[in-house]
């Protein structure tokens, strides 16, 4: 008889285990606006399943929880019932041997305090749900924009690139722009995640967009000109985005833009080897296309030269902020005013205007974890950089940028400095900058946000030599004028309702992020959208944005388990070496295979209940 065994997985727990991949799969794919208690609940009852059973506040505390949320869901409580919840998570948070009882017991009093309103609904109304499902769609409920990815999606599949670009630009004007720089939270909850991996959706978008270039797609027909002008100022993409809906209204758009050429932080904020200057101009023209007239090199202001926004109030039927977050942010730190420190504001403005910084030759640092900063690293590596390195407070995988663009930055030779906050620049007697000294951090406690929140070291600065410093933590907004000029301004955004409207200021809109702050591409997009449609409105009108195309027919073929077609890039040697373009597109056969993975949830399930798609807005 032996005294030791070698243990071995059975059939059970191989399954179990494959189970739980499964599970994790569902939960990454579940649709926003799910009811949350009912989701807490199911939560509750794995964590239930999971106790040993040997202490009482997991093996009956818990079960007692789950037993009074259930008479929530059921209308059979009352408003005391919450208390009894809260006291009884609070014992067991107290009491309970290990952490698959006190974490349960800290979910179920998080929920408590984030969506508390849902229980209290849940038993004023009878165990009525306050959640209601508005689009079924995961993908389009994800896109700010509401873009009817399944459709361009099948379109795709059939070739209809023209088609595809069509039914994008209804919802969203600046196809290009997204299918080469999108983050693509559309595919955050893709349900084909139950099967394998999300749709490489910004993939088959590209696929559209290369095979059918958004210039020489037609845009819609105009409606009848209502004699309406709206001053847009600012001619970035959600401005240019709201005079494209605008115009296509019948309204004429006026966009007021200080600098020499229109795109805002697509132009003066993306390299080009990210997003190609021309590609930029493919959807520019579109927009410019329908009749949006442009005033360049015009600011709005009270200097010289300048035109006021009291003035564009007056001559104007509505007005629409949209300035975009042009302005850099200090580190505050000594020495930050050393020659050789910029700002990644300065930086990549100045590439967008080909006045290209001289970095032959120099050691570069750059200051931020974000993907601006991997903009910064990948642009310095471009310029002739002989080193370059992030300094970043936190862990790589506490990084806000793109996982693909720190490891692209890392294959083109970049060094991460991570966990290293910036403590001081120094500089010779000259006032050039010699160094970057940093702290080293250790990673401590989680933060309300769920983030490991980094805290200094007990061991000695790092001075990293360096000659440039850029930094790279986050863009102001330019609000002063505004300001003064009774615009609402709350910790440096203009304060806008969901609507876009300015509270309290008569026919004067806002939006993207210099509401916001600064965000993503596909926001601004959507705010433009959103202050279109309501600006229409506010003009006493109620037009609508049409698409006349046609959806394909689903195909009714077995959904097998497929990997995911990811896009190739050239080779990192290679593609350090200049500005162009590195991304590569699909082919024919990989779109095709990629679109076939689709489940086409505007034609399944509560999809279907709910008509899928919006044809019109």
């Amino acid at each position: 008889m032996s005294r030791l065994k070698i243990a071995t997985p059975n059939k059970a727990q191989l399954t179990v285990e494959r189970l739980y991949k499964d599970l994790e799969r569902r939960i990454i794919a579940s649709p926003p606006g799910l009811c949350p208690v009912d989701l807490q609940l199911s939560f509750l009852k794995m964590c239930h399943a999971q106790t040993c059973g040997k202490c009482v506040p997991c093996r009956v505390g818990l079960g007692q929880l789950q037993n009074l949320m259930e008479d929530v869901l059921a209308g059979k409580s009352t408003l005391k019932t919450l208390d009894l919840i809260r006291d009884t998570a609070s014992d067991i948070v107290d009491s309970a041997d290990c952490a698959i009882g006190y974490e349960a017991a800290h979910m179920v009093l998080a929920g408590l305090e984030g969506f508390r309103e849902d229980y209290v609904y849940h038993i004023e109304h009878g165990g009525k749900c306050s959640c209601h499902i508005t689009q079924p769609v995961p993908c389009v409920a994800l896109c700010p924009a509401g873009v009817d990815i399944p459709g361009y999606i099948a379109l795709v599949k059939e070739e209809r690139y023209t088609d595809a670009v069509k039914l994008i630009r209804k919802d969203n004007p600046f196809p290009t722009a997204c299918a080469l720089i999108c983050e693509h939270p559309c595919e955050a909850r893709c349900r084909r995640n139950m099967i394998d991996s999300a749709i490489n959706i910004r993939g088959l978008k590209r696929m559209a967009v290369d095979n059918a270039r958004a210039n020489t797609v037609p845009v819609p027909e105009k409606a009848e000109s209502t004699g309406k002008k709206v001053a847009i100022i600012g001619g970035g993409p959600g401005g240019l985005s709201a005079a494209y809906y605008l115009e296509l209204m019948g309204h004429h758009a006026v966009v007021f833009e200080e600098k020499s050429k229109l795109g805002g932080m697509l132009r003066y904020g993306i390299p080009n080897y990210r997003f190609p200057r021309e590609r930029l101009q493919e959807d520019i023209d579109t927009i410019l296309s329908t009749g949006v007239e442009v005033k360049l090199n015009t600011r709005v202001g009270n200097g010289e030269g300048e035109i006021s926004y009291n003035k564009l109030h007056e001559e104007y039927d509505a007005v629409y902020i949209a300035i975009g977050a042009h302005t850099d942010k200090k580190i505050g730190i000594e020495g930050e005013d050393a020659n050789g420190v910029m700002s990644a504001v300065e930086m990549l403005r100045r590439i967008g205007d080909d006045d290209m910084p001289d970095f032959k030759d120099k050691t570069v640092v750059v200051v931020g974890g974000g993907n601006v900063a991997m903009d910064c690293t990948r642009s310095a590596i471009r310029l002739g950089a002989k080193k370059v390195g992030i300094a970043y407070r936190r862990r790589q995988t506490d990084m806000t940028a793109l996982p693909e663009e720190v490891e692209g930055a890392i294959a083109e030779g970049a060094e991460l400095y991570s966990l290293k906050a910036p403590h001081k620049i120094e500089a010779d007697e000259n006032g050039n900058v010699t160094a970057l000294w940093v702290e080293p951090q250790i990673i401590g406690p989680i933060d309300a946000w769920g983030r490991a929140r980094p805290i200094q070291a007990d061991v000695p600065l790092l001075r990293i030599p360096c000659d440039i410093v850029v930094v790279a933590i986050g863009q102001g907004i330019e609000t002063r004028h505004f300001e003064e000029a009774g615009i609402s301004v709350k910790r440096g955004t203009i304060t806008a309702m969901s609507d876009s409207e300015v509270k309290d200021v008569h026919g004067v809109f806002a939006g993207g992020d210099c509401v916001t702050g600064p965000a993503t591409v596909i926001r601004a997009i959507a705010a433009g959208k959103v202050a279109a449609a309501n600006i229409d409105e506010y003009l006493g009108y109620h037009h609508v944005v049409p698409c006349d195309v046609e959806i394909p027919p689903v195909s009714y073929e077995d959904k097998e388990p497929c990997g995911r077609i990811q896009l190739s890039e050239k080779e990192a040697g290679e593609r350090k070496t200049n500005f162009d373009a590195f991304e590569c597109g699909m082919t024919k056969q990989e779109a095709c295979q990629e679109a076939g993975r689709c489940l086409r949830c505007d034609k399944y399930g509560y999809g279907s209940l709910k008509g899928g798609r919006a044809a019109i807005w």
